[in-house]
């Protein structure tokens, strides 16, 4: 049997990254993440859009805030260090017309309030940065930027093999058992014995926390985000990042156009009910995960408040020309022919037994366990510092 100090359950951004700050605080520490697929990073993160966001939006004073701020530096400077390419472009926040501009303003108080570089501005300085976006005013993010985030989380396994822990794949966890105040973790690839373990599991954090013996408050439910790329010759529409108003009710930030790092330039995502935890297809049905959500009382009652949202993202998934009308509100230019299919990614949501998405990081520490209960976006920006709370929580437990 493997004997380690701190097993690390999910080998997305979250656990890499943690397993990495660890070693960094704890070098003489034995650690093992333990991936369930072939490679890292095959998730959330490597579906992920690549932006570095800044914290404009966040709750002054939530994790969620907090962590985008100093997570986005760590992220920077870890770039800089590892040669991983990365782009502070900037974005804008564009209200389409005047009856946007006072949740604009929020929006913009948020900003200052969290120390967020941003500026007010007007529809010319809109249009010198973007020429093809319309609206009557925007904010101005000069610090969001671009990376790719699988990327990252592949030089994160690299480093923590080089420092002599291991990342094992296909290494699914089937059970987990106490035995003499250590753990044991059944895998696919044998028992492991750890001392601690953190669950990072993401997409499946609530079945993993029940398995590490803490029931969570909140279900995950899975929402797909689906996307369109600009065809090469209509790339020159969009120079960097261009985002609606959000709906304040609704963690989403709806459809949007990013540049990504690697070259192109996506829209989208709509956001939909996803028929499985890992559902990136219109096709992918697991009967299990879905008859788990629909005899959920929080999704029952989610549903009911955001029927008509929900609707008409359902409406965007497969209608083309629906997807096209919400795209034109912020590039009026854009058309059919301007679009082809590109990936979808997968966000696991936390949902309560009220119906409430919810809207911050949520880490519970138990005896010999730390589990990571709520982490979407900006999860991935907010990645190393996530993993130095997470080390914290474990130094209380080491002393």
């Amino acid at each position: 049997m493997k004997e380690v100090d701190v097993a690390i359950i999910g080998g997305g951004i979250v656990g890499l990254a943690t397993a990495y700050q660890l070693l960094q605080r704890h070098p003489e520490k034995r650690v093992a993440v333990l991936e369930k697929e072939s490679a890292v990073a095959s998730h959330q993160t490597g579906h992920n859009s690549g932006v570095l966001h800044s914290g404009i939006y966040y709750k002054p004073g939530s994790l969620k805030a907090q962590n985008c701020r100093v997570g986005k530096r760590a992220m920077e400077a870890f770039c800089e260090a590892e040669g991983i390419p990365y782009d502070v472009c900037g974005k804008v926040i564009v209200a389409v017309d005047d009856s946007e501009i006072p949740r604009l303003e929020r929006i913009f108080e948020r900003g200052q309030a969290n120390e967020v570089a941003c500026e007010m501005i007007d529809r010319d300085r809109l249009r010198e940065l973007e020429p093809h976006a319309a609206g009557v005013r925007a904010i101005h993010v000069p610090e969001a930027g671009i990376v790719n985030y699988r990327r990252v989380g592949e030089r994160l396994a690299e480093i923590i093999h080089e420092r002599g822990s291991d990342v094992i794949c296909n290494a699914r966890v089937l059970g987990l058992q106490r035995s003499g105040g250590s753990l044991v973790l059944q895998t696919a690839q044998g028992d492991i014995n750890a001392h601690f373990a953190v669950n990072c599991c993401g997409l499946q954090s609530d079945r993993m926390s029940k398995l590490t013996g803490h029931q969570s408050d909140a279900k995950i439910l899975p929402f797909r985000g689906e996307f369109y790329e600009l065809k090469p010759d209509s790339q020159h529409l969009c120079r960097n990042l261009i985002y609606p108003v959000p709906d304040p009710s609704f963690p989403f930030l709806g459809v949007h156009f990013t540049r990504m790092i690697d070259g192109g330039v996506e829209c989208g995502p709509n956001a939909v009910l996803a028929f499985a935890r890992e559902g990136y297809r219109k096709t992918d049905i697991n009967v299990g995960d879905l008859v788990e959500t629909l005899a959920y009382s929080g999704f029952l009652r989610l549903a009911a408040k955001y029927w008509r949202v929900g609707a008409g993202e359902m409406w965007r998934s497969f209608s083309k020309a629906a997807f096209v009308k919400a795209l034109q509100r912020l590039m009026p230019e854009i058309r059919s022919e301007d679009l082809k299919p590109a990936r979808a990614g997968v966000r696991a949501q936390a949902i309560s037994p009220a119906g409430d998405m919810v809207d911050d990081f949520v880490i519970q520490a138990s005896e010999n366990v730390i589990n990571v209960n709520n982490a979407p976006s900006p999860a991935a920006t907010s990645s190393l510092n996530i993993g130095n709370i997470i080390v914290d929580k474990l130094d209380e437990q080491f002393a």
